[in-house]
């Protein structure tokens, strides 16, 4: 089998053929799917690795007292001999991997051959084809968690041991000092337990991901952003905890941590940074120094992790084994976000360039996977996401008597600049409720666009036979069980993308329109609505051949605080927007895609989306956080038949022939993105009991797509769209 190993000596990465492991009694042999590289600890032996005998002296003083012993004991050559020869060998890397059982030794009853486990240790849970696990190094995955997402078990369970060395409580303020794979994951742990975070890191990068996963606000530890925000949330007084994650010989960490604590907060070390405790700061606040022991209670201990002896839950809550499985449980729950850490993954093949690039600074990663042939995801084939069956009796629709009576159910900023003043003053339309969870934004709504009843009543409204048509424009996270409701209370449902986010959400809703009957649904894809895109496309003409699309969308950064960043809770912001452009793609390329790839930067800043369609078409979509502000938010080229057309963030398009070429005029008004079209063509459907603006088919093939992006980016493979096997 294969193992990456390095010589301490010369600094030599390998990816060597050694023996498989023995299955050996009290444990069992693992065939690894996905491994993790801790970008700080392991980094940090490959860099020692690479230095001078006087450097790798300096960087371990330790070893050095071990020496002067040997030396004072054994004699000068003796001890030559035996330093030179450990030196001189060849040591593993790897403490953190997930993959499956393939041989169970004796004793061991909690899994059989084929279960996905999680393992952890140094010796244990290496980057190799095949490992050994002693019975409290692995633990079982979670039903539905992703093999790349448990392979950060390990490096999860030490910040979680660091999380609970802290004694954190409801309604603390932290601050963490080192935003890299640990301290982001500390972030996530803190704000899961009602913890305030500030996050501290010179990376903006980094800060930016670590707000983006739940941290208050984040800033260079050399500026004063982050004393301002201590400041701010803990009215002066300095944070109850502070959470060293960082590495490196700086001694500035350790000083901030004093100079930010309230008095006698607590300050515990989870990283390796220097400790040079500023004497006077420590003790005039009376701070409370701790130390987090990797993993967790049983780690170096022999009888624990060898033997498997446990120790009694009621004398030690939390062991390593059990905050490994705790870990998972949180991720399997979408308490912690994994995904968005993974700044690569590389084929197992590609190790030592991959150790290389990283050592070079040619990949800058929070996390990097190595992906293992013959791995469950590899054996099962291409990823699947279902795209669920569309099921209903349709009777024909009736005709609603003038006005039709539309409710809406939210009213916050895009139904209020978006939609409403669309209808408010459009003939033969009636506002008859606005519903939401405030009474002031309610009526607010009310006296702005007149509506004729303000309430907090939804079931009330549901259950009006005059209201025709809710309009569901809410948070994310709200779509898809209010449109579940609607439908089944017989009404038109307009809701605002997203229709779901998840595949049950989405599988809710079409049971939903396979019970009632009722499949008067549209979402609010409004681009294929605009105006110039469809003369555009109008010119552009019928393709005979496959198309190419490309699709870039500059999204821009949020603004700190914005719901749109709850990714726990809300989706990705891809969740939240991409379904507009995959429906634009499909609509200009005249069908829906089979097939989603997805790619992205370090961080998960910028992603790439490839969709691929029955007849060979292919879209690309650009979704960008990075961009400058004055460049164009979407540009769009389709091109097929020796003919090309680009939009230009809807203030001008053009097509090519080869012969002849049509530029429209620059928009003389603010862009036209179609919703004032997409609106009055809903509204004449339920007017007229019409077919919906979008078949229901299309809607559904658009969700799913919207949802295989994730998929596709864990699976770090194509996936395909199907529909129930």
């Amino acid at each position: 089998m294969k193992q990456v190993v390095q010589n301490y000596k010369s600094g030599e990465l390998a990816l060597l053929d050694v023996p498989v492991p023995g299955c050996k009694p009290g444990g069992v042999l693992v065939r690894s799917a996905y491994s993790l590289i801790s970008t700080g600890t392991e980094l940090m032996k490959v860099s020692e690795a690479g230095m001078s005998m006087v450097g790798k002296a300096r960087s371990r003083p330790d070893q050095v007292a071990k020496v002067v012993q040997s030396v004072a004991a054994n004699g000068v050559p003796a001890t030559y001999r035996k330093v030179m020869g450990k030196l001189d060998s060849y040591t593993p890397l790897g403490y953190s991997l997930c993959g499956v059982v393939e041989r169970v030794g004796a004793g061991v009853d909690d899994v059989k051959v084929g279960d996905l486990v999680a393992c952890a240790g140094n010796e244990h849970a290496l980057h190799a084809e095949l490992n050994w696990v002693p019975k409290n190094l692995y633990v079982p995955v979670p039903d539905g968690l992703a093999p790349r997402h448990a392979a950060f078990g390990t490096v999860g369970s030490i910040a979680l041991q660091g999380v609970r060395q802290g004694e954190s409580r409801l309604g603390e303020v932290a601050l963490v000092i080192g935003l890299g794979l640990i301290g982001q994951l500390v972030v996530q742990l803190l704000a899961a337990s009602g913890v305030r975070v500030v996050g501290a890191d010179p990376d903006p990068a980094r800060c930016e991901l670590a707000e983006r996963l739940g941290a208050d606000a984040c800033g260079d530890p050399a500026s004063s952003a982050v004393e301002s925000a201590v400041a701010q949330l803990t009215d002066g007084h300095g944070v109850d905890q502070v959470y060293l994650a960082a590495g490196g010989g700086s001694n500035q960490p350790v000083e901030l941590a004093a100079r930010l604590s309230r008095d006698r907060g607590r300050v515990i070390d989870i990283g390796k940074c220097s400790l040079d405790l500023p004497w006077n700061a420590y003790y005039e606040k009376e701070l409370d120094v701790r130390f987090s022991r990797s993993y967790g209670p049983g780690r170096y201990d022999p009888e624990y992790e060898l033997e498997g002896r446990d120790y009694p839950i009621g004398y030690v809550r939390w062991t390593e084994r059990r905050n490994l499985a705790c870990f998972l449980d949180l991720v399997a729950r979408g308490r912690v976000d994994v995904e968005p850490l993974v700044s690569h993954t590389a084929d197992f093949a590609d190790a030592v360039e991959t150790y290389q690039s990283l050592g070079d600074g040619g990949l800058k990663a929070v996390a990097v996977l190595f992906r293992y042939p013959g791995g469950p995801e590899t054996e099962a084939g291409a990823p699947v996401v279902t795209v669920p069956p569309v099921r209903v009796g349709r009777s024909p629709a009736r005709a609603v008597k003038t006005p039709v009576r539309l409710a809406f159910v939210g009213a916050g900023n895009y139904a209020t600049s978006m939609l409403l003043p669309h209808l408010a003053q459009r003939d033969g339309v009636e506002l008859s409720a606005v519903v939401t969870t405030t009474a002031l934004s309610a009526a607010n709504a009310q006296r702005k666009f007149g509506f004729r009843e303000a309430t907090t009543d939804l079931d009330g409204v549901l259950g009006d036979a005059s209201v025709d048509a809710v309009f569901v424009v809410t948070r994310h996270s709200s779509h898809a069980e209010l449109t579940r409701r609607a439908l089944l209370a017989g009404k038109a449902v307009f809701v605002e993308k997203p229709l779901a986010l998840t595949e049950d959400e989405l599988a809710g809703v079409l049971a939903a329109v396979e019970e009632s009957g009722n499949d008067r649904l549209q979402v609010g894809f409004n681009r294929r609505f605009a105006p110039l895109l469809r003369e555009a496309g109008e010119r552009f003409g019928a393709r005979g051949g496959p198309g190419h699309l490309r699709y870039l969308v500059n999204a821009g950064r949020l603004d700190h605080g914005s719901w749109y960043l709850r990714q726990g809770t809300e989706g990705s912001r891809f969740a939240g927007e991409g379904g507009h452009f995959i429906d634009t793609a499909g609509w200009l390329l005249g069908a829906d895609p089979e097939s989603v790839y997805a790619v992205t930067t370090p961080g998960g800043e910028d992603l790439q989306v490839v969709l691929c369609y029955p007849d060979g078409s292919t879209a690309t979509l650009g979704y960008v956080t990075t961009g400058p502000s004055g460049f164009p938010k979407e540009t769009l080229d389709l091109v097929a038949d020796g003919r090309a057309l680009r939009l230009d963030d809807f203030v001008r398009a053009s097509v090519y022939d080869g012969r002849k070429r049509w530029v429209s005029s620059r928009l003389p008004k603010a862009r036209d993105k179609g919703q004032s079209a997409e609106l009055a063509a809903f509204v004449r459907a339920v007017r007229t009991g019409g077919p919906m603006p979008v078949p229901l088919e299309s809607l559904v093939a658009t969700t799913a797509a919207t949802l295989a992006v994730p998929a596709a980016l864990a699976a770090g493979a194509p996936v395909t769209l199907a529909g129930p096997r």
